[in-house]
C-alpha cells in the first residue's frame, strides 16, 4: 500500500473514531510527510551512508621559462612565431605530426612518442628536442610533454634556465608515487616538462622495466592530443637510448654536419632498427638548405649562421 493510501485510510479511521470534521483533522500531506520521514529514517539506519572522499589530486607545479633568454640563444619561442628558426621547425615537425596522428593502415603504434637522439655527444640533440617541443606546443590541436630521458647527463632544465628537480628516475625507482608530483607546467601554454630526476645506478634497467612500459603507455594514451618528446642519450655512448628506442613510435637522429661520418651514422641507425620510423636531421650545416624561400632556411641554427635539414 502506498503512503497516500495509508494516509487516506488513517484519515477515515480518525473520522469514524472522533466524529470530527475534515477541517479539524491534520491534512493528508502532513501524514504523508511524517510517514515519509519515518521511512527515510528507517532506511538510513539500515543502510550505511557512503562518504565521498575528496582525494585532492596532486597538481603539477608551474615554472616560468625566460623566453627572451631562449630566443637570444636561437630557440623557438611563442612570442617570435615568424622568426627564421620558427619557420624552419615548422617544416621539420610536420612529418612527425602526420605520423603521430595517422589512422587506419598508416597508423603507427605509439606514434606520438618521439625520441630525439644522436650518434655521439655534442651534436645538438637537446637543443633540437627543445625546439621541436616548443614548435609543436605552438600548434592549435596538440599539447606537448618534453621528457628529459638523458638520465646520465640531463641538460633540458639547464638549457631552459631551470634548477634541478625530481623526475622520471624518481618515479621509476618508487621514490615518487604520483607522476603529477614531478611534472612541471610552464608559461608556454601547451608545454609541460618531465625532468630526468636524480641519477640512478640502475638507470638502464629501470628504463627497460615493466614499470617504464606501463608509464609510457599511460602517457601515450591518456590524452589524445598529446605529443611526447624524449631527449635521450647518444646511441653509441650508452645502452639507455637503445632500450628507450624499443618503446618509441618515431626516432629523430640529429647528425652534425662536417663532423659525424657516414659509418658512424650507419652504426647508430643499426642500434634502433626495431623503431618503425627513423628520421635524420642534419645540424650545423653551413649551406642554405634546399627549398628555402623568402630568406628562410628549413631546419634550425644557432642564430643565422648554421642550418639543418630534415631527411
Amino acid at each position: 500500500m502506498s503512503l497516500i493510501e495509508k494516509a487516506v485510510q488513517r484519515l477515515d479511521q480518525l473520522k469514524q473514531a472522533s466524529g470530527e470534521s475534515p477541517a479539524e483533522l491534520p491534512p493528508v500531506h502532513a501524514e504523508v510527510e511524517a510517514e515519509s520521514r519515518s521511512t527515510q529514517d528507517a532506511q538510513s539506519s539500515a543502510v550505511p551512508r557512503v562518504q565521498v572522499q575528496d582525494h585532492n589530486p596532486v597538481r603539477s607545479r608551474q615554472v616560468d621559462i625566460d623566453l627572451a633568454r631562449l630566443a637570444m640563444g636561437g630557440v623557438v619561442t611563442p612570442d617570435q612565431p615568424r622568426s627564421t628558426i620558427a619557420e624552419e621547425y615548422r617544416v621539420i615537425k610536420r612529418p612527425l605530426l602526420r605520423n603521430a596522428t595517422a589512422t587506419g593502415a598508416a597508423a603507427i603504434r605509439n606514434g606520438n612518442l618521439i625520441m630525439v637522439t644522436s650518434s655521439l655527444p655534442g651534436e645538438g640533440k637537446t637543443f633540437s628536442a627543445i625546439n621541436l617541443a616548443m614548435s609543436m606546443a605552438m600548434e592549435l590541436d596538440f599539447t606537448v610533454l618534453l621528457v628529459d630521458a638523458d638520465v646520465s647527463k640531463p641538460s633540458v632544465l639547464k638549457q631552459l634556465g631551470l634548477p634541478k628537480e625530481r623526475g622520471l628516475m624518481d618515479v621509476l625507482s618508487g621514490e615518487v608515487s604520483d607522476l603529477s608530483e614531478v611534472l612541471l607546467r610552464t608559461n608556454v601554454e601547451k608545454l609541460s616538462i618531465l625532468p630526468a630526476g636524480m641519477p640512478h645506478v640502475r638507470a638502464t634497467e629501470l628504463l627497460a622495466s615493466e614499470s617504464m612500459a606501463r608509464l609510457l603507455e599511460q602517457m601515450a594514451s591518456r590524452y589524445h592530443d598529446r605529443i611526447i618528446i624524449f631527449d635521450s642519450p647518444p646511441l653509441l655512448v650508452t645502452t639507455e637510448a637503445r632500450v628507450l628506442a624499443t618503446r618509441m613510435g618515431q626516432v629523430v637522429m640529429v647528425v652534425e654536419a662536417e663532423r659525424t661520418t657516414h659509418a658512424t651514422v650507419r652504426q647508430a641507425l643499426g642500434t634502433i632498427e626495431v623503431c618503425p620510423i627513423k628520421l635524420l636531421m642534419l645540424n650545423k650545416s653551413r649551406q642554405q638548405a634546399v627549398g628555402s624561400y623568402y630568406g628562410y632556411g628549413y631546419g634550425y641554427g644557432y642564430g643565422h649562421k648554421t642550418h639543418s635539414e630534415a631527411a
